[in-house]
């Protein structure tokens, strides 16, 4: 077995995620999931080592802190907003693959889906 690297997560957590996907998941989105997570694990070291460096301004509920993980980690776009934004990529005319105008579509089709009748 590899040493574990502190930041690549726990083959159980690998599991997890791989088996929680449907099939035909393609390897780059379950990359794309251990970045995330190792990003998350860096972001908390980071506060973590600030904290213990002084902890009168970065106590556990300071601004510094909740900045700093909203800075680094937004909201995801509500569904209303990714559509707007693919909104304005069909009005500058900017799909340079049938693929992405497809997944476009897509989103329409999800957000007008999710509206009350």
């Amino acid at each position: 077995m590899l040493n574990q690297h502190p930041i690549t997560p726990p083959p159980e957590l690998v599991e997890e995620w791989w088996g929680d996907k449907p099939r035909g998941t393609s390897i780059a989105r379950l990359a794309t999931q251990a970045a995330q997570w190792g990003a998350d694990q860096e972001l908390e070291a980071c506060i973590n080592y600030f904290y213990e460096y002084d902890r009168q301004r970065w106590g556990e509920n300071s601004k510094l802190i909740t900045g700093l993980r909203a800075a680094r980690r937004p909201e995801p776009l509500s569904l209303k907003e990714q559509a707007l934004e693919a909104l304005g990529r069909f009005s500058a005319n900017s799909h340079t693959t049938a693929h992405q105008m497809q997944n476009d579509f897509d989103l329409f089709r999800r957000a007008l889906q999710s509206l009350d009748d």
